[in-house]
């Protein structure tokens, strides 16, 4: 049964990708030759009008197939008004960019859905380093809940501490930074001022006042505004951390870390069998995932032709299909890559240590 939701979740994700797609095409006048539901070949359709349905046996995504995507598209003379690149820019942007805005969109209301209705696991502090100026002043289960007056999120906790830095350049194993760091602490519902000054730590390479934070197995009731501003930012942070996926192929640690849909398949199917609720915020993450990935400015990918019709805005007359076509295959080698390392992560995941859901 796991597997079974787990495929549904994500053929919903890519349904709704393509009806972005679909419908903003139907909007603005173009002619939608066929929908269809996963790759052929076609198990069964149905035309409707000028559109036919289908589902395909290659249960790898989805398409929707406009008249004129390739320019040197040989079409009936009463079809040709309505191609896809007889069409205005903005229309044609309107149209790709639609995919990704409604993954966008259903991201956000996953991730606030998630926040709101389930909540996120409660964290505090896990441990305490007795060698830091942690020691003696923070408590084990105490939640940090601001930085210097500022709200932060648990995995901002580090940088918001180790931007106290020591006068010294460069700093010497346990220099004291300049100045001293002000947590405000939840301890058992009540609330407490701490002010600790960082020491550096040669290992780490930064300042620390010594502690590990860590979530529990209890969750957080978080009010509807609560849930919303920790929507927005777990967004961003999730936004920014995809936009960086080109980086990450650069570094060798960090390329490890990279997953494919195999790995995301898996990691849905067993939060499915672990926690059934965390499955909302893992879709979430997928979706988000699909919508930037598409708009990197690579063809075939929706950037891909966002990006090649401003630059026939800019210039003011079509981009040459021979251009489109050479940039078209660098950007397909760089998908490919991408997927290979995902794939080639994803079955060494399985093959050892698995994907550690929680």
């Amino acid at each position: 049964m796991s597997w079974f939701l787990a495929f549904a979740g994500f053929a919903v994700l890519v349904i709704l990708h393509e009806l972005g797609h679909f419908t903003a095409a139907k909007a603005v006048g173009m002619r939608v030759e066929k929908f269809s539901l996963f790759f052929p070949p076609t198990v069964v359709s149905k035309k409707v009008g000028e559109t036919e349905y289908a589902i395909g046996s290659i249960p790898a995504g989805g398409y929707v197939k406009i008249s004129g995507m390739n320019p040197s598209e040989d079409l009936p003379e009463e079809v040709r008004d309505r191609a896809y690149h007889a069409q205005p820019v903005w229309k044609r942007i309107v149209v790709i960019a639609a995919g990704p805005a409604v993954n966008l969109v259903v991201a956000f209301v996953l991730l606030f859905i998630f926040y709101f209705a389930v909540g996120p696991y409660d964290v505090g502090v896990a441990a305490i380093d007795k060698s830091y100026p942690a020691a003696g002043t923070l408590h084990v289960n105490d939640k940090i809940v601001a930085v210097d007056g500022k709200k932060v999120a648990p995995d901002e906790l580090t940088n918001a501490i180790s931007a106290h830095r020591c006068p010294q350049d460069p700093p010497t194993a346990g220099c004291k930074a300049a100045t001293p760091v002000l947590l405000t602490v939840d301890r058992n519902g009540a609330r407490h001022r701490i002010s600790l000054t960082p020491v550096y730590d040669p290992k780490a390479k930064r300042t620390r006042i010594g502690f590990q934070y860590g979530s529990t197995n209890e969750r957080e009731n978080l009010a509807f505004g609560s849930a919303l501003d920790l929507t927005a930012n777990r967004y961003w942070f999730f936004t920014k951390a995809t936009l960086e996926l080109p980086k990450r192929l650069i570094d060798p640690q960090q390329r490890k870390e990279i997953s494919g849909a195999v790995g995301a398949y898996e990691a849905t199917r067993q939060t499915i069998l672990n926690q059934f609720s965390d499955v909302i915020g893992i879709l979430a993450l997928i979706s988000l995932s699909l919508a930037i990935v598409n708009l990197f400015p690579f063809l075939p990918l929706d950037g891909g032709h966002i990006f090649w019709a401003i630059v026939e805005k800019v210039r003011r007359k079509p981009v040459p299909l021979r251009v489109m076509e050479r940039a078209g295959a660098v950007g397909f080698l760089l998908v490919i890559l991408i997927f290979l390392i995902g794939l080639s992560n994803d079955i060494d995941r399985l093959s050892g240590e698995g994907f550690q859901v929680r």
